[in-house]
């Protein structure tokens, strides 16, 4: 009970939160409610930075536990069948993006002059699906606050900038819908802001968008997995260094925690969301239970976002510079560009 009570302060505030983003977000359906959440935790963030402890045990919760849960049921709005069905070119398509985007932040870390850790949570969300991924990739990271952060605040800029820039694209070029489709679903960051594109480009290309959406999504799964090895062999290689090393040499290096104390290769939530996934994709999971978990997964994504959006301090993006902004804009252009090659491609 004691918990719970510590907990209340700060789940009230970001429930509140969430209460405010949905109404508003139906009153404008290009707005999703995780973005109205995140723009509300950027203003009180900003207005407010200095809040009472009280409230930060519930938003630490609504930050990571809450967001797991809501990736958890995010897996349940995902149909492996329907993915499948347009193809296996898709996932193809999908897993170049995803390394794309990756390899394009990290190999311009240098070159922007941007921190190794918040250029890869840069490329994850920008290439995987946004706020979620940045938040599921940090658990294995460990990065800091500000760089999770930044790389929220960066999603939710230039995501928003696509749910423009893409109809507009495609109109210039004349795409037809499936393919203007597939390239929103290919190359913009959040779920909803692909639903927002597919809303206005048409019925036919939001269904595409969304599939080729959710087939991104699920590479988080594999992300987090060879991203969780990567940092073990690194730490292992750590270890045996400084084992190799003398006393003296060894004085001032940091040597990484045991390999036994990481987290499990796969998170639990990541084998929660595929679990959800296969659920729905055989049909054990009714239609009320979709919807239901449709609801929760808003709710809890709404909440997390609203906790994380707090910690975007304008203070600390302008004390970043330029480089990210710029590291960003290349991640944006050059993930579309891979995207819409892939989109003519195969349609």
């Amino acid at each position: 009970m004691n918990t719970v009570r510590r907990l209340l302060p700060g789940l009230g505030l970001a429930a509140a939160a969430a209460a405010i983003a949905w109404p508003i977000s139906t009153l404008a359906p290009v707005i999703s409610p995780l973005l109205v959440a995140i723009i509300l935790g950027v203003i009180l963030g900003n207005v407010a930075p200095n809040l009472p402890d009280s409230l930060k045990p519930g938003l630490d919760f609504a930050a990571k536990p809450l967001l797991r849960l809501g990736i958890v049921a995010l897996g349940a709005q995902v149909v492996f069948g329907d993915i499948l069905d347009l193809g296996w070119p898709v996932l193809v398509l999908a897993a170049v993006v995803v390394a794309v985007g990756i390899v394009t932040s990290v190999g311009l870390a240098r070159a922007t002059r941007v921190d190794g850790d918040l250029a890869l949570l840069i490329g994850c969300g920008f290439g995987i699906c946004g706020a979620a991924a940045v938040a599921g990739i940090e658990s294995t990271m460990k990065a800091k606050k500000e760089d999770v952060a930044a790389a929220i605040g960066l999603v939710v800029l230039f995501g928003t900038v696509m749910i423009a820039a893409i109809p507009l694209a495609s109109g210039a070029l004349g795409l037809p819908a499936v393919t203007a489709g597939m390239w929103a679903g290919a190359s913009t960051h959040e779920v909803a802001q692909v639903v927002a594109i597919g809303g206005i480009i048409g019925p036919a290309a939001l269904e595409v968008a969304v599939l080729v959406k959710l087939a991104r999504v699920i590479m988080l799964a594999p992300t987090v997995a060879v991203l969780e090895l990567a940092m073990r062999r690194s730490e292992a290689k750590v270890r045996a260094s400084t084992a190799e090393a003398g006393p003296g040499d060894a004085e001032d290096t940091v040597v990484p925690a045991p390999a036994g104390k990481r987290p499990p290769i796969v998170p639990l939530f990541v084998l929660g969301f595929l679990a959800m996934a296969a659920l729905r994709t055989f049909g054990l999971l009714p239609e009320v239970a979709v919807t239901g978990l449709g609801w929760l997964q808003t709710v809890c994504l709404s909440m997390a976002m609203f906790a994380l959006g707090r910690g975007v301090q304008w203070r600390a993006l302008k004390s970043l510079g330029g480089g990210p902004i710029a590291l960003a804009t290349i991640t944006t252009v050059v993930v579309a560009l891979v995207a819409l090659g892939g989109a003519l491609l195969l349609t």
